[in-house]
């Protein structure tokens, strides 16, 4: 399921508030855990490299045009957006900020909230189950079965669309209404 179609920048929202877009993106498929790498450098796998280009068509198809990505330093998480970015027509600037990697989603919201304002649309690039928790728990409102997918589960290169009413500052849980969820199995 898509946002609306043609929409470049988040309306605002129906109260008057500044309506903002969070586009949470899990990292695509990585290679198997090996004792012989960190986790940190995994790279991803054959299947991780197909998917994160879809993942990018997809972000592009939705017609926003994200601000800032946000994105965690690990191997993964920039190659899955280096094969992501191409399929945007205009190329956000990238933080890879070491705040973001296998951080629980109080601390993704800190690193939203700090680097977020005036903003209108942040592409957040990171791993479970600190992103899906986020998800889950900023997800207060939206279509049923949206909600539902939601909850279930985040898969690698899953993208989730929440709108904030309320804008940034008002990033918490239950504050967000789920817009789109989408991953490469869907």
């Amino acid at each position: 399921m898509s946002p609306e179609p043609g929409s470049r920048r988040a309306a605002p929202a129906a109260d008057g508030a500044a309506g903002v877009r969070l586009l949470l993106v899990r990292h695509a498929k990585a290679v198997r855990k090996d004792r012989r790498v960190d986790d940190f450098d995994r790279e991803l796998s054959k299947r991780g490299r197909g998917d994160a280009p879809r993942t990018g068509h997809w972000l592009a198809d939705c017609g926003l045009t994200p601000d800032l990505v946000l994105c965690s330093p690990s191997h993964r998480t920039r190659q899955t957006w280096r094969l992501a970015a191409p399929a945007l027509d205009d190329q956000p600037p990238v933080v890879y900020d070491e705040r973001l990697y296998r951080t629980p989603p109080g601390e993704l919201v800190s690193v939203l909230a700090e680097r977020s304002p005036g903003l209108r649309v942040v592409v957040l690039v990171g791993h479970n189950p600190g992103i899906h928790q986020l998800a889950a728990g900023l997800s207060g409102s939206g279509p049923p079965e949206l909600l539902r997918r939601v909850r279930e589960g985040f898969p690698t290169s899953g993208v989730v669309l929440i709108e904030l009413p309320g804008g940034w500052e008002s990033l918490s849980p239950g504050s967000g209404r789920v817009i789109a969820r989408w991953s490469p199995g869907d």
